[in-house]
């Protein structure tokens, strides 16, 4: 809190067409390294769309098609993985938007509002993954144990359930990883410009 209040009063007793200077040349910085960072959010997004779904072309899913079919799956799979392609590109769509409002801002209020609306963005697409990987496992899961019913006794499929639940974990804490990795680096840093941005704030 000293230090705080001395670079206050520092701030405060500067003349003040340096205070002015000071304030501009600190919202610079701020902007640019904000744009530069979701910039980088939006190329990884691409990449990430496109390296995964070429993926696809290197992998045999007809054996995964014939399971489906036999649960009953098929067109379950095919509209949700429609769905889940539009929703996708949608948040790319939203990370170029936060991209070029974030370029064209002109105070540092509206910078703070798009660096807040830019993380959401971020944490609402990583929610999305998480989401609709789980929502596969559940219904794969479901149908699998409805057309295995009279095969199975209750305590194969709480172990089952036990199983696949343990598996999904790990799955998904694997893919928080990947997600930290990603975009959590650029998240902090989006987060201390944000910082920065409120100091300045408080002290003009």
């Amino acid at each position: 809190m000293d230090s705080l209040d001395n670079y206050k009063k520092a701030w405060d007793n500067q003349p003040e067409e340096k205070h002015k200077f000071s304030a501009l040349e600190i919202y610079k910085l701020a902007h640019s390294k904000s744009a530069s960072i979701v910039k980088w959010i939006f190329i990884i997004g691409i990449l990430e769309f496109v390296i995964l779904n070429s993926l696809s072309f290197f992998v045999d899913t007809k054996s995964s098609d014939i399971l489906f079919k036999e649960m009953g799956l098929e067109s379950t799979i095919l509209y949700s993985t429609a769905a889940a392609y539009v929703i996708l590109f949608y948040f790319l769509v939203l990370f170029y938007l936060n991209y070029k409002r974030i370029s064209t801002t002109d105070s540092s209020t509206e910078l703070m509002k798009k660096i807040i609306n830019t993380r959401k963005t971020v944490r609402n697409y990583v929610l999305f993954n998480f989401s609709y990987l789980a929502f596969v496992v559940l219904v794969v899961t479901g149908a699998y144990i409805n057309i295995n019913f009279n095969d199975l006794d209750t305590k194969k499929i709480i172990i089952m359930l036990l199983t696949v639940f343990a598996l999904t974990l790990i799955i998904l804490g694997v893919l928080w990883l990947f997600y930290q990795l990603l975009y959590g680096i650029l998240l902090r840093k989006l987060k201390n410009n944000y910082k920065e941005l409120a100091k300045l704030e408080n002290l003009e």
